[in-house]
């Protein structure tokens, strides 16, 4: 329970952040995607604050034993790319591009009650579950 809650609060603040900064805004990904017309670096702008944030925090949670609320760091293992990540990850671009939205800021619309990204959170589920159905591993 006490780890939901953790967990709960993390996601709360991460919505806020992402509706802050305005990524729950489709039309800013498609203006940062869009080179030759009117380009919108909002999107660059919120990833270069990003990745020094993680950098800092991961240095911290690597040199620790365990993680504070786990009994064991979950780390992944697979060093190699292989045909279902490249494919994956090809139909989350393009699917972010023709969108202009991913399930982060599409979760944190849901709260603003917007169609669009209630519609695409169900969307998401159901891709999430069918995957469960179609992984041969």
């Amino acid at each position: 329970m006490h780890l939901n809650i953790v967990a709960f609060v993390i996601g709360v603040v991460f919505s806020l952040g992402l509706g802050w900064s305005g990524m729950t805004d489709p039309a800013r990904v498609l203006g940062f995607l869009d080179i030759t017309g009117v380009w919108d670096p909002s999107l660059m702008f919120v990833m270069a604050s990003a990745i020094p944030v993680y950098m800092v925090t991961w240095q911290f949670v690597k040199g620790r034993q365990k993680p504070l609320l786990e009994t064991k760091l979950h780390v992944p293992t697979k060093k190699n790319l292989d045909k279902r990540l490249i494919i994956g990850s090809a139909i989350f671009g393009i699917g972010w591009g023709v969108a202009g939205i991913c399930p982060g800021p599409a979760l944190a619309s849901v709260g603003a009650v917007s169609t669009g990204a209630v519609i695409f959170v169900v969307c998401y589920f159901v891709g999430a579950k069918l995957e469960g159905f179609t992984n041969a591993n």
